[in-house]
């Protein structure tokens, strides 16, 4: 296994999954402008399949615009059919949601974000809320996903803590590189999956 950072300037390379991390707005602006200088090239690693996953700010770069408090758009990747706005009510704490696509279904989290996110579109709810506020406060969706796109507000870490998304996300990423579907082998992570009973259903 290859891994890759990809800093300003550097050019676009065919990856099997591709991670957007979070950041301040001003950074997110920067990155943004540099992300849409390779669009075409993202949205043909998406149409071959890769696997994105894009968290907080990550996951809003994702979508098609974020809106500043100033009324400033940030243009984004639209990757996924969404759009966030800048909120004055900060969401923060621990998350449990349900998925209806893992096995088992519920993935937990902590969020930290002052956007609110819709979806529209072809684009679908990563999961539905179980504690926590989620994309917006509102509409009891958290995060969001289209093919093989995946975007989310939950840190903590989200990987760690959810070892049955990561296989999920890296058999998917074999299916791109191999064109058949692959089924990882069994690994011991009672412990993790430990610490990830203890925190479904934990409020902050």
């Amino acid at each position: 296994m290859e891994f890759e950072e990809i800093n300003i300037g550097d050019k676009i390379k065919n990856h099997d999954i591709y991670f957007i991390g979070s950041g301040q707005d001003k950074q997110q602006k920067d990155v943004a402008n540099e992300l849409l200088k390779n669009k075409a090239e993202f949205r043909a690693q998406q149409k071959d399949g890769a696997v994105f996953l894009g968290i907080c700010g990550g996951y809003q770069l994702l979508g098609n615009y974020y809106k500043l408090e100033n009324d400033i758009e940030i243009k984004c990747l639209s990757l996924l059919d969404t759009y966030s706005i800048n909120n004055t009510k900060r969401f923060t704490g621990n998350v449990t949601v349900e998925t209806d696509f893992l096995t088992p279904n519920q993935l937990v989290g902590f969020e930290n974000h002052n956007s609110i996110t819709y979806i529209q579109g072809e684009t679908k709810p990563l999961a539905k809320i179980i504690i926590g506020n989620g994309n917006n406060g509102r509409d009891l969706t958290e995060g969001a996903r289209y093919k093989n796109i995946f975007g989310t507000n939950l840190h903590g870490p989200l990987l760690p803590k959810n070892v049955h998304f990561a296989d999920y996300l890296i058999e998917l990423a074999l299916e791109k590189r191999y064109g058949e579907k692959i089924k990882l082998s069994k690994l011991d992570d009672k412990f993790e999956q430990m610490t990830h009973n203890m925190l479904v259903n934990k409020e902050y």
